[in-house]
């Protein structure tokens, strides 16, 4: 195997694939990154056994095809290390891979190509396309909210459901919701519903860009993304994903709306005297006003006063300030709009300038008791 190729065209495959590479593994393959050579095509294949990742590219001149696994950290470091423009080549023979360039020479280690797992697909039951940047928006709206390590291992993931025209994302850990509707080309015979992994989900939005179409391919127990230069393949997470339709608040009569970057900064600079464990901040609204305000245990305490759109009933109301703020970062629009019912009940919050917009998100989030 042997092939030429420019320090940036290697660069860019191989930084696709090394965010899912891990240093420390039972099998040292896996702390491998798997490189194919077919004629004038460059693959490199990175995997975990969760989820897997190729990057492509085309080789200016063919070379020698073949295929050998080589550490994909070390080779990532060597290409970064490299001056700009550099050309590269690349030999492999009697288990060893050559790195030439300029009057710089590495030999690394490797191990059989035979060796390299691969990710079972399965039968794909579902297939679309969407535009990249589509999808990215789609998941950068809602991943914040996914569980970190809850023992309903299906919550530290993402819920994609897949209806005739339309597209839903659905994250939560328990204590709040994020859920963002997109409109997709797509017909189904009935509801699918899938629950991607934690890592699947943070290494597919860094895949992702702003240009270009995806196709997604939703098969029995793996969710595929194929793009120009890479692929994604990920296993899903086994599990019934809880109703979050149940979760959503009906009826909320009480309906605040103010400039969402102004209620951010309120927010943001209550939370630097709420209780570092608990970060809760108390809401008072009436007719036009909203007070914030939070205290801890050193007896000190933060007020801030906040006119808005409120023509409700008086209300007192507690919430983690961190998942207001996560909520208040995300949405887009000027405006934010809060719905209550009353003080124990949980509150909607979301962009109420979402007409005409391909995406739309809604965010839940549980009251505290302060």
């Amino acid at each position: 195997m042997k092939f030429s190729i420019s320090r940036e065209l290697l660069l860019k495959p191989l930084q696709l694939v090394a965010g899912v590479v891990e240093r420390r593994q039972t099998l040292p393959v896996l702390s491998n990154v798997l490189i194919k050579l077919d004629e004038d095509q460059l693959s490199m294949t990175g995997t975990d056994l969760e989820v897997e990742i190729v990057g492509q590219t085309s080789l200016e001149e063919t070379g020698e095809s073949g295929e050998i696994t080589v550490p994909a950290r070390k080779l990532l470091d060597i290409c970064r290390a490299l001056p700009e423009g550099e050309n590269i080549a690349f030999n492999y023979r009697e288990d060893k891979a050559t790195i030439a360039a300029g009057r710089s020479r590495f030999t690394l280690s490797t191990l059989p190509a035979n060796e390299f797992p691969n990710v079972e697909e399965g039968s794909a039951t579902l297939k679309f396309a969407i535009p990249q940047q589509q999808l990215k928006g789609l998941i950068n709206a809602t991943s914040f909210a996914m569980a970190q390590q809850d023992v309903r291992y299906y919550l530290n993931g993402m819920l994609f459901e897949v209806e005739s025209g339309k597209l839903t994302a659905v994250a939560t850990d328990g204590h709040r919701l994020a859920m963002a509707v997109m409109d997709i080309e797509v017909s189904v015979p009935e509801k699918v519903q899938v629950v991607l992994p934690r890592k699947g989900v943070i290494e597919l939005s860094r895949l992702l860009t702003d240009d270009g179409e995806a196709t997604v391919i939703v098969g029995s127990n793996h969710l595929r993304v194929v793009a120009e230069d890479f692929s994604f393949t990920s296993k899903l997470v086994d599990g019934a994903y809880p109703d979050y339709r149940r979760v959503l608040p009906k009826g909320g009569h009480n309906q605040m709306t103010a400039n969402r970057e102004m209620l951010r900064q309120a927010f943001s600079r209550t939370a630097i005297l709420s209780n570092e464990k608990y970060r809760g901040v108390r809401l008072g609204l009436n007719e036009g006003l909203l007070k914030l305000s939070a205290n801890n245990p050193e007896q000190e305490e933060a007020r801030e006063e906040v006119m808005v759109d409120y023509a409700g009933d008086e209300l007192e109301i507690g919430f983690n300030v961190n998942y207001v703020l996560d909520v208040l970062g995300t949405l887009s629009g000027e405006s934010a709009r809060i719905t209550l019912s009353d003080a124990n009940s949980s509150a909607l919050i979301e962009d109420p300038d979402t007409d005409g917009v391909n995406t739309a998100a809604t965010y839940v989030v549980m009251p505290m008791r302060l």
